[in-house]
């Protein structure tokens, strides 16, 4: 087994039913490793699947011991797979990609020079996106503008969990103690030295994704809104002023008119549309303030962001403290 401190590369690969890409990956991305360093492993955190993904990969190990699986009790979602592989990596770098190749292995040369050279982060940078649609690349576009007005630190555009840390920087995320994973944000957070590379994103080579790419993106860009800002709430407040403002200025309006003796110009249409844009502006600010709430609720709880059920190619040393209920040499 090779020690800690001789890992120099970590590359972490959240799965869920992937058994065809896994054998895809490998086979890529393995001569690269290769050719970068002697000392490296490849981290599956994979989510339980009713495919053969499991097996695929503990077959790939007994080929390569080099390839680990770590395996939790119930899926926890590709962010906090990720977060979870982060805490088991044993590398001086760890690299964090898909493993349906739409993040091209041939990048990691370009991100490895650049960790050598002394950067802390190298994330890689999205120059274009075949196979997206033009939805999703507007709700992409549209979302880093938005979080990069309002929230603090910001999140380079194009940028997703593509990308490569230092070990101090993995130190400092798996002592963060949010439970939301939203990766890019954290290491936003966690700061040091950041740089990017650019690359063309390819389309996915096998199977289908796993997740809505309309409604996943716009979930995830919600949520680095709401856990790294505070602005949705000023809003809110900001819109209720508004309103109350335009209220008093109407009613200003409507006295005058009773005063003057003129015909009021509007009835019962208007105070309808009237209630039912106050009813939705209140319920909007109402559901804001819940999302707020929710994520205080989850985060006071304070449960294990994971338990593991199989880590496979581990120490026992490289226990990080996470609940577990097995492990496999």
């Amino acid at each position: 087994m090779i020690e800690r401190d001789t890992i120099e590369l970590s590359i972490v690969v959240p799965v869920f039913r992937e058994q065809d890409n896994v054998p895809l990956f490998l086979s890529r991305v393995v001569p690269i490793l290769e050719g970068l360093t002697r000392s490296f492993e490849i981290i599956f955190a994979l989510d339980p699947s009713p495919d053969q993904t499991e097996a695929v990969i503990l077959d790939a190990r007994k080929a390569d011991p080099r390839v680990k699986l770590l395996k939790f009790s119930r899926r926890v979602g590709q962010p906090m797979a990720t977060l979870g592989g982060l805490q088991y990596s044993q590398g001086n770098a760890v690299i964090v990609m898909d493993v349906d190749l739409q993040d091209p292995p041939e990048v990691l040369p370009d991100m490895v020079t650049r960790w050598r050279e002394g950067w802390d982060v190298v994330m890689a940078q999205r120059r274009s996106r075949d196979g997206d649609t033009l939805a999703k690349r507007l709700v992409n576009r549209v979302g880093y503008a938005i979080i990069n007005r309002i929230a603090n630190p910001p999140i380079p555009q194009n940028t997703g969990d593509f990308r490569l840390m230092s070990r101090r920087v993995v130190n400092e995320l798996n002592r963060l103690k949010e439970c939301h994973g939203f990766l890019r944000g954290l290491v936003a957070i966690v700061g040091f030295r950041q740089t990017t590379v650019q690359f063309d994103r390819p389309p996915r080579r096998a199977g289908q994704t796993n997740y809505n790419p309309f409604w996943g993106s716009l979930r995830i860009g919600f949520n680095g809104i709401i856990c790294f800002s505070s602005y949705l709430l000023t809003l809110s407040s900001q819109l209720g002023f508004l309103i109350a403002g335009f209220s008093f200025l109407l009613m200003a309006i409507y006295l005058f008119y009773k005063l003057m003796g003129w015909e009021i110009l509007w009835g019962n249409p208007t105070v309808v549309i009237l209630i039912s844009f106050l009813g939705g502006v209140q319920l909007i600010s109402v559901g804001i303030l819940g999302e707020y709430i929710a994520r205080i609720y989850e985060e006071v709880k304070e449960r294990p962001r994971f338990i593991i059920d199989r880590a496979v190619g581990f120490e026992p040393a490289a226990n990080p403290g996470e609940q577990r209920t097995g492990t496999d040499a």
